[in-house]
């Protein structure tokens, strides 16, 4: 099947040599999404773990939008999380944003993630 990057001006360009999203049939994989502003292309480490998922979850949401698709569409997310107490305060804020039927997911805890950040969300979504 033939792969399709995607990419939205409403969500940060790569760190690294990846693409935002990739389709493939009627699949689309979400790479990881930190806390970074799409328009300065920077991360504010000075952002609460409630700043920086609101703010992942909006720039996943660009992506979903750009390949026509919403967060209904989401089948599978992925958490990760550098404190784990930040768990409740995450879960709040994405739950504002993946609807009546969430998707399946796991949340985990990991010693780094890209510039430091708190929390970096990728998805799966199917049309």
């Amino acid at each position: 099947m033939k792969k399709t990057a995607i990419s939205t001006p409403g969500a940060p360009q790569p760190i690294a040599p990846y693409s935002p999203a990739i389709r493939v049939g009627n699949f689309l994989f979400i790479s990881g999404q930190i806390a970074m502003d799409p328009i300065h292309q920077v991360y504010d480490p000075t952002q609460t773990v409630v700043e920086e998922t609101h703010l992942v979850m909006n720039n996943i949401s660009a992506l979903l939008n750009t390949a026509g698709m919403n967060w209904n569409h989401v089948v599978k997310a992925t958490i990760f999380l550098k404190s784990m107490s930040d768990y409740t305060a995450v879960n709040e804020v994405y739950g504002q944003f993946v609807g009546d039927i969430p998707p399946a997911r796991e949340a985990v805890q990991v010693v780094q993630l890209p510039r430091d950040c708190k929390v970096e969300i990728s998805v799966i979504a199917s049309i």
